[in-house]
Parts: C-alpha cells; structure tokens; sequence
C-alpha cells in the first residue's frame, strides 16, 4: 500500500446501499477465516503432537510460521495489490489459500505442516490487505465507512475468539486436518461472489515494486522470532544472538530505506504521531495476550483436566461471545470517555484474567479458566475496537492505506510474539519440573521431556505405575509452566496499560 491517493473503478456492483453492504458481507468471509486461522491451530496441537510427534521447537513453529509469514507480507501484498487490483490479488489470494489449506489438511510429518503453514501465510497476506483498501473504496461515505471498519475489526476479534470453539467441534469429529480443510467451502464461496458483489479498484500513480524492502522486513522477523524460541536451548543460543543481531542489522537498513523513499513501501513517518504509535503498540499487546493465552489453555483443558476438544471449545463460548459484544458495546462508550482510559481498562481486564489463572496455579478449575477468558475475551474486544479507529483516525488521510497495513502487522506480530515468548516460557519451564522415568525409546523419552502432548503419548505407551508417574509429573510440570508464564503475561499487560494511558493522551 502506497501513499498515494488511490482512484477507484467504479462500477454498477457498488452503486447502491445494498451492494455496498452486499460487499461488505463478501469481504468478511476471508477476515473471519484468517482471523479463525490465527488460533484455532492451539486447540489441534494435542492431537496433531499425538499424530506427528514434534518437538518442542517445532510445535511452536507449527502455530507461528504462519502469522510470521503474514506479517513480514501484509505491506508488500497491499502495495501490490494497490498495482494489479485489489480484487485481483483477493482472488489469488483465497484460491491460493483454499489449496495450501487442503496440503496442511494431510501433512505426513510436523515439517510438512511447518511448510505448508508458512506458504499459506504469503496467501493469507494477499487477503487481509485487500479487504481494508476495497471496503475503503466501496464505502465514499464517512458514516458507512466507519461502520464497515467497525464491523471489520469486530469480525476480526471475534474470528480469533472463536477459533477454539471451530477447532473444539471439528476435533469432535474429524481428524485434526479438518481444521484447515475447513476454509475451503468458505473461499470457494467467497470465490463465486467476489465477481457479482466485489468492485475491482487499483492505484492510477504506484511507486515501484521495493524487493529490497520485501526482503529487509523478512529479514528483521523471521530471524527474531526464531531467536526468541531457540534462546533458552543451551546449544542454540550463541546462534540465537546472531539471529537477533542479524534481525537488528535488516531493521535498521529497513527504516533507512524506508525514509530515504519517496514512494516508502511502509511510511515510517507515521510514527511520529504518539497516539498512532500507542494504538499499534496496544493493538500488538492485546493479540499477543490473546494467542499466548489461547496456546497453554487450550493444552490444559485437554491433556490435563481430560476435556475432548468439543468440551474444551465449549468451556470458552462465554468469552468468544463478549470479545463480539465488546467490540460493539464499546462504540459509543468511547464516545464520552477518552479512548486511552478505555483502552487501558480493557488490558487491565486481560491482566485480571492472567493474574486468576497465576494465582490459582494447580488449583485452577474449568470453570475459573472459563471466567478467566470471559475477563480476557471483554478486554481484547474492546482494546481492539479502539486501537484500530484510533490508528485510522490519527493518520493522515492520504496516509488510510499504510495505516490500516500497520495496523494488521501489529495484528500478526502480537500474534507470533504470544506463542513465541509466553510459548518459550512455558515449555522451558515444563523441561525444568518434568521427571521421565526410564524404559522409554529414546525418541519417546525426548517426546516426553520436550511437550505435556509428548508425555502424554509416551505415558499411554509405558502404561501401569512407571506411566502414571510420567503422566502427573508432565501434568504438574505443564501446570507449574502456566503459573510462571502467566504472572509474566499479566505484568507485560500491566505495563501496556499504563502505557495506554501515556501514549493515548493526545489522539
């Protein structure tokens, strides 16, 4: 997405209220899915550890290669689709999406899965670009457009809320597969729609294509991301410090590249506005309370308190449906209350639910999980709402397209950071407490030591006394991770909120 001031084709598919809406409707089937594929995945990992045997490491990659992917590509896919057509990319977007999705459905082994995950994410990055800049085009109107933005970021909180309860059903009933198959029926509909509802729109004056650019936004994540997971492996961490330098070597050249730009492919000036800079840093905290959340509890209900997946699902409907009321009932709150006092608020509600599920420890029930996510699902569909109209609205208006392009980054990268840190975190303190007897194969005892999915396959395997040891020093172990793991994310969202109140002060 460039900066420049985009011309829309305009034809008879918006010319009405009705198409208008019409479209909108279209266009929320690829935020739902993206968003559902965000997190429904930690709701399969049990069975997928069960079936592919993955290590530690490579669990982690399986939830994050994707989102990573998706957001070193959001802003290149979105100035390329400002070139070729917005429509245009959307539909090579979800054809190319619906076929990695069937490739994922029946991966053979864990880094199957990991590749196919990480292509899926150049497809998704196609779509969720798209979306903003044809809502932005289809809707002239000021009033409409806020509505459409509006129901845009709802949808989006609430397809991540949600993703539990599609993965809980689907496990019920299928192979773990069926969560990626899932989004084939969902595009080949939308497929069928765009060319009746959807209006095609393009960018008249383009900067040119910036492949440097594409290549140093990569090379700042990727090797980051990887170095956050590796660095508490002993004999990974002095190549875990280059990648970390290497990341900060690309980060640098990037913003200079960035500024030295007349046509930037991301406008870092953008910056500059405190407000804008809040937003997107709150933005990233609620969805990296959201995934981070997400990733150990939905383990817990299924390998330690022994819930099936369907059951596990439905322990976090409350919280799915309040992160969508939130979303809408925050609205005209932040109306008559300043945005940043809501917005901390609502992270302190994310830290509320963090600091229950730290202080019950071992102790925690289904049910105080379940309060727990209602407190986390209120303050991520509120903080959400805000932060992306406050994102929107602080930028410039011939700067739309590089704001919503940096909001949906932040989206993605909260999303990699809540597996990436809460996930290191957790399993490093998990190999810390767990006690693996011996008479296991060596691949099983590493199974074991590594993830609570493994133990608990190398548990089944042992069977009589040895097993049942290995089962509650895993379940223990796990347990005593998520206490750690949540202290540490309920102060992160106490800082975010008392840095909401600072940044947000001057909208």
């Amino acid at each position: 997405m460039t900066a420049t001031t985009s011309i829309p084709v305009v034809d008879r598919i918006a010319t009405s209220r009705g198409h208008r809406f019409a479209a909108l409707a279209v266009l929320m089937l690829p935020v739902l899915l993206i968003s559902v594929d965000n997190t429904v995945l930690s709701f399969a990992l049990p069975s997928i550890a069960r079936s592919l045997h993955p290590d530690a490491t490579t669990q982690l990659w399986m939830v994050d290669a994707y989102p990573l992917v998706l957001a070193g590509l959001l802003v290149v896919m979105g100035s390329i689709g400002d070139r070729i057509g917005r429509r245009r990319i959307l539909v090579i977007g979800a054809t190319g999406f619906a076929l990695l999705s069937a490739a994922a459905a029946f991966a053979t082994d864990a880094w199957m899965l990991v590749a196919a995950r990480l292509v899926m994410g150049v497809f998704g990055a196609m779509l969720m670009p798209a979306t903003l800049s044809i809502i932005r085009n289809v809707f002239p109107d000021a009033g409409e457009r806020r509505l459409a933005l509006a129901v845009w970021s709802t949808m989006f909180a609430a397809g991540n809320a949600l993703g539990p309860l599609v993965g809980g059903v689907l496990l019920a009933h299928f192979h773990w597969g069926s969560v990626f198959l899932v989004a084939v029926p969902i595009l080949v509909v939308m497929l069928v729609a765009v060319p009746f509802c959807v209006p095609e729109s393009r960018d008249p004056m383009p900067g040119p294509v910036d492949v440097p650019s594409m290549l140093l936004s990569l090379g700042t994540l990727a090797p980051t991301v990887w170095a956050i997971k590796s660095l508490m492996h002993p004999e990974e961490r002095g190549l875990a410090i280059a990648m970390i330098g290497l990341g900060v070597v690309c980060g640098i050249a990037f913003v200079r590249r960035q500024l030295r730009s007349r046509t930037p492919m991301l406008d870092l000036r953008l910056f500059r506005n405190t407000a804008f800079t809040g937003s997107v840093l709150m933005n990233m905290a609620a969805m990296f309370s959201l995934t981070g959340f997400l990733f150990f509890v939905a383990q817990h209900l299924q390998l330690v308190a022994g819930l099936d997946p369907f059951a596990s699902g439905v322990v976090l409907i409350p919280g799915s449906v309040l992160t969508i009321v939130a979303g809408l009932v925050v609205v005209p709150v932040v109306a008559r209350v300043a945005p940043r006092w809501v917005v901390a608020v609502a992270l302190l509600f994310s830290a509320a639910a963090y600091a229950l599920v730290a202080l019950l420890g071992h102790h925690a029930s289904v049910a105080a999980l379940a309060f727990a996510f209602v407190l986390l699902g209120i303050g991520i569909g509120a903080s959400e709402t805000v932060t992306n109209d406050l994102i929107i609205a602080t930028a410039p208006a011939d700067k739309a397209g590089a704001a919503s392009a940096v909001s949906e980054t932040a989206y993605e990268i909260g999303a990699v950071l809540g597996t990436a840190v809460l996930g290191t975190i957790l399993a490093t303190a998990y190999r810390t407490h767990v006690t693996v007897p011996d008479g296991l194969t060596s691949t099983a005892h590493t199974a074991a030591q590594e993830t609570l999915g493994g133990a608990v396959a190398a548990a089944a395997d042992l069977g009589g006394g040895a097993g049942q040891a290995l089962l509650e020093s895993a379940r223990a172990a796990f347990d005593s991770g998520v206490t750690t793991t949540a202290g540490v994310a309920a102060a992160l969202m106490v800082v975010a909120a008392g840095g909401a109140l600072v940044m947000l002060r001057r909208r």
